[in-house]
């Protein structure tokens, strides 16, 4: 919760320094919470497992949706921060981001939920980040003859997009095996980068 007592006796509201500490637990909860019980988990439970209440929930992640993109944002920043490092190749970031998949097939789900519906624009500007970062490795994987010359940015792109949906539709434990296997057939050395 957001208050606690002071020496005098009275409950205090540290405000603003608890809703970053509110929100990592939520997302942290809300990681947990969707990998044991699914897309359907009740939003109540990822709150309580955070140690907070329903209104900081709401009030940092307005519906599942939110919630959902705001971990594959993490995500995002997290393969932007690895290809600050020159010597992390285009595979070694795909790597992680299909460990994000593997991890994360539930968010997937649930991002994806409407293939008729107008993608949300949260999730079209996390996907242009993710395709900043491929443009910024792709020319070297090319000559490194890791793709195929004339890859493209939504090529490599496409490919996310289809090894992550075909994970979605597989048991846990087989998902690192079907994401090598999904990304050799489309002709790309990618391993999983570890937990």
């Amino acid at each position: 919760m957001s208050t606690s007592v002071s020496s005098n006796g009275r409950r205090s509201n540290p405000g603003p320094r608890a809703a970053a500490r509110n929100r990592a637990a939520l997302l942290a909860a809300a990681r947990e919470i969707f990998a044991e019980h699914g897309a359907d988990a009740p939003l109540n439970s990822v709150a309580r497992r955070a140690g907070v209440g329903q209104g900081s929930l709401y009030r940092h992640f307005p519906d599942r949706l939110a919630l959902v993109l705001a971990l594959f944002e993490e995500q995002v920043t997290t393969v932007e921060e690895l290809a600050q490092d020159p010597d992390v190749s285009l595979l070694d970031l795909l790597g992680v981001i299909t460990r994000h998949a593997i991890d994360s097939v539930v968010s997937i789900d649930l991002a994806a939920a409407d293939p008729e519906a107008r993608p949300d624009p949260r999730l079209l500007d996390l996907t242009a980040r993710i395709g900043e970062v491929v443009r910024g490795r792709l020319d070297d994987a090319v000559a490194r003859g890791q793709l195929r010359a004339g890859t493209t940015v939504e090529d490599v792109l496409l490919g996310i997009e289809m090894v992550a949906s075909a994970l979605t539709r597989r048991p846990a434990r087989e998902r690192d095996a079907y994401a090598v296997r999904a990304w050799r057939l489309l002709g790309v050395d990618v391993v999983p980068a570890p937990r």
